[in-house]
């Protein structure tokens, strides 16, 4: 075809004022009357389309317009590029003059003109709104690396260090609401669409006014959680750190009795005690790790149990950490609003005054405390090697554990900001850092969180000021009340679950950036991990050099809990660790100690972890945000539940054969639909859409309804990154060799069996759809 006519008034689905181009558009419409005019002369009065050059017309047009959310565009040139292909239009497209019209050559002349003049119109047309509109094409999903790197090399570590000092003088307001609307009016300066502050009113259970205490019977002495004597010198020495040193939602009161060491608490540790010692009311002295505490909790207080002591082993920690006398922070709230368990915490809702969780003291105490109340020596290494903590069987300790806490409502916000999408607006990309949390310790690592999501925002700002958005929404974060049990990012969640649950593609967590300098640990959803080593390999400057990829599916506690384990949301998270921590046991990061913003400076004096864990976060953010296709695996998922049922006692033939199944699905699903999809030939906008609501909601599937205490419900995840079984298998084979009855494990089972059924039964319902359209249009 010879040219386009381009409307004045048309625009994209979701279109960005970011897109507009006035004197682009004047320019289109006086070549669209010139044309008119030429075309009203003599020698046009025949020119005309057939059908299918009307066809072609009209995708040409959707093409250059980039109306078609999902294609690229095909050329630079803009609305002209038909007339470069085309060399012969002139004679394609006119007819002869009769050789008698003494006018013929003028006519000839004239319309060899017009071409000439159409075919530079065209390519400058094309080059300026190349130039002055890249918006228009970034949108539409052809993003790529270089663009990703454009946006993200802004970010320089410097600039998160002043960030991260500014936020640390914040800390010393009890009022949780001041650092919230520091937070909101920094976003807000920055140019996010729309920022808000989301309060709710929570039931948080706090410290007394006085510290818990422990005293030895035998003695008399009394001491404070961290191994000090009491004293009114000791209390005042760090009155903050004694008094934030307990279990939120324990019972309370006084508890005199034996202490009996039952080592990290799992259940073949209680079958051994049981057999020795009579525990009913008694103390149990519990190692914090390798299981998740509120389930060895649980069974503590099956077992009959009153109180509990609970300390980490040094030998648990790296060497770098001299945590011997310092005191820690739990929280036994499984998530959310204690008193509206399972629904928002909003004006009018039933509240259940709930003052504790769990029938047990629990009193968190430091290993100084623990290495007097067994009466070891200060030095505990052997041969260089460090000895674990541990009290002698043939000797009884009797020790009075007071506990004193209150209860009472408080309000919890969270700022939540927006950078909508332009093609898809309605499908969110969440990103969640937290802020500090008042009546907590003041601890510098929300500060550390909050830096770094800024940072990131800061760089994306500055390209959204040149006329670029995203694909989709993203949705920015800061979560309040994390410590007391992810109370925040569940309340927000529960309140806005119909939306996130159709909407929400991805959760990528920046709860944690940088807790070690040593290792780089990266968890991902299994859909996601091939994602995740790219990014990894990409940014690490030397590739024979690398280290090797650190990528695992394990519980982490952060705000991503509600997201992964009640809406099924894929998740990613970077995190730097030190090496003896992931090697150590799991679950450790469930104690909050008292961390200094000296201490994060000096893990990371420059703080360029900070600046890679932003930058790959971002590129993570980038891709998801505005690939056409999700970059979701929908065939990791399947071979991760092969790999989860390899080696494990309890595999029936049906779940292998299940699994099988699955995988037969998931790798057609993978080959006739994803391949064909991330095609910019063979991309069907149709087709793409469905094929990203089919991907955003794989891991639904795998939600069970009954999980143990502390266990996710998200049966992907294992309990930590050394065990590929599924994590309720293994506890329900653990808890059956302690019982005559199977009952568990059968129940366990079933609910395995059910989730991969599910996955299957949805791979194979979304193949048939896609035939079905397919066949339809045929």
């Amino acid at each position: 075809m010879a040219y386009q006519k381009v409307n004045a008034d048309q625009r994209a689905p979701g279109h960005s004022q970011y897109l507009d181009n006035d004197d682009l558009q004047a320019t289109a419409l006086d070549l669209e009357w010139d044309m008119e005019k030429e075309l009203e002369e003599p020698g046009f009065d025949q020119f005309q389309l057939n059908s299918a050059e009307n066809q072609n017309l009209e995708n040409s047009e959707t093409a250059d317009l980039n109306l078609d959310p999902i294609q690229p565009a095909t050329s630079p040139k803009g609305r002209f590029q038909r007339l470069q292909e085309e060399s012969d239009y002139v004679t394609h497209y006119t007819r002869s003059a009769p050789k008698s019209n003494p006018c013929n050559f003028c006519r000839l002349l004239k319309i060899f003109c017009t071409a000439i003049i159409l075919f530079i119109s065209g390519i400058l047309i094309g080059y300026y709104s190349h130039k002055n509109c890249p918006s228009n094409a970034t949108s539409s999903g052809t993003l790529d690396l270089h663009l990703y790197q454009e946006i993200l090399k802004t970010i320089q570590g410097e600039d998160i260090k002043k960030s991260f000092r500014n936020l640390v003088q914040l800390y010393k307001s009890e009022d949780d609401m001041e650092i919230s609307k520091k937070i909101k009016t920094q976003w807000t300066s920055l140019g996010l669409d729309d920022v808000q502050l989301v309060n709710y009113s929570v039931l948080l259970n706090l410290p007394g006014l006085s510290p818990s205490s422990v005293t030895l019977s035998s003695s008399g002495q009394c001491f404070h959680p961290n191994g000090q004597p009491c004293s009114e010198e000791a209390r005042k020495w760090s009155s903050q750190d004694l008094l934030y040193s307990y279990a939120a939602y324990s019972a309370n009161g006084i508890l005199e009795a034996e202490v009996i060491d039952v080592s990290y608490g799992n259940a073949d540790d209680l079958k051994r005690i049981k057999k020795m010692k009579n525990v009913t009311n008694q103390i149990a002295l519990l190692k914090l790790g390798k299981l998740p505490l509120l389930y060895k909790l649980s069974l503590l207080e099956k077992t009959g149990f009153g109180g509990v002591l609970l300390y980490i082993d040094p030998c648990d920690l790296p060497k770098t950490a001299n945590l011997s006398y310092n005191t820690f922070m739990v929280s036994l709230n499984p998530g959310g609003d204690p008193s509206t368990p399972g629904y928002p915490s909003i004006d009018g809702s039933f509240r259940q005054h709930r003052s504790n969780l769990t029938s047990l003291l629990v009193q968190p105490i430091s290993a100084s405390l623990v290495a007097k109340l067994i009466s070891l020596p200060k030095d505990r290494t052997t041969n260089g090697a460090c000895s674990p903590l541990e009290l002698p069987n043939n000797e009884e300790r009797i020790v009075n554990m007071k506990i004193q806490t209150v209860t009472k409502f408080e309000t919890v916000t969270n700022v939540v900001g927006y950078l909508k999408g332009v093609t898809f607006p309605d499908r969110y990309v969440i990103v969640g850092s937290h802020h500090h949390t008042a009546h907590s310790y003041n601890r510098q690592e929300w500060a550390s969180s909050t830096a770094v999501i800024t940072a990131f925002i800061r760089a994306l700002m500055l390209r959204v000021k040149r006329g670029w958005r995203p694909d989709r929404t993203i949705v920015f974060c800061s979560w309040g009340g994390t410590a007391f049990g992810n109370i925040g990012s569940y309340e927000w969640g529960e309140d806005f679950r119909k939306v996130l649950q159709r909407n929400v593609v991805a959760y990528i967590s920046l709860h944690s950036p940088v807790r070690g300098n040593s290792s780089l640990h990266s968890v991902a959803s299994p859909s996601l991990q091939q994602l995740v080593a790219e990014k990894n390999k990409f940014n690490c400057p030397r590739r024979d050099q690398c280290p090797k990829t650190n990528i695992s599916s394990e519980q982490i506690q952060d705000d991503a809990d509600y997201f992964i384990n009640h809406l099924g949301v894929p998740t990613v998270r970077f995190t730097y660790e030190d090496i003896k921590t992931l090697e150590g046991p799991s679950f450790l990061s469930e104690a909050l100690f008292p961390k200094h913003a000296t201490k994060i400076e000096e893990m990371d004096p420059f703080f360029n972890l900070h600046e890679t864990v932003t930058k790959l976060s971002g590129e993570v953010i980038l891709q998801i945000a505005n690939e056409p296709v999700l970059p979701f695996n929908a065939l990791d998922i399947a071979l991760e539940v092969q790999n989860s049922l390899k080696g494990d006692q309890t595999t029936t033939p049906q779940l292998l054969a299940l699994a099988s199944r699955l995988r037969e699905s998931a790798e057609l699903f993978q080959s006739d639909e994803m391949r064909p999809a991330n095609d910019p030939k063979e991309r069907d906008p149709t087709r793409v859409r469905m094929l990203n609501d089919l991907l955003q909601d794989m891991e639904k599937s795998f939600l069970v309804q009954h999980a143990p205490p502390g266990f996710y419900r998200n049966i992907l995840y294992h309990l930590d990154g050394k065990t590929s079984q599924f994590s309720i298998l293994l506890e329900a084979w653990e808890h059956c060799k302690s019982l005559a009855s199977n009952e568990t494990l059968q129940e366990a089972l079933s609910e395995v069996l059910n989730s991969i059924n599910a996955a299957q039964v949805y791979f194979k319902a979304g193949l048939d759809v896609f035939e079905s359209v397919l066949v339809g249009k045929n």
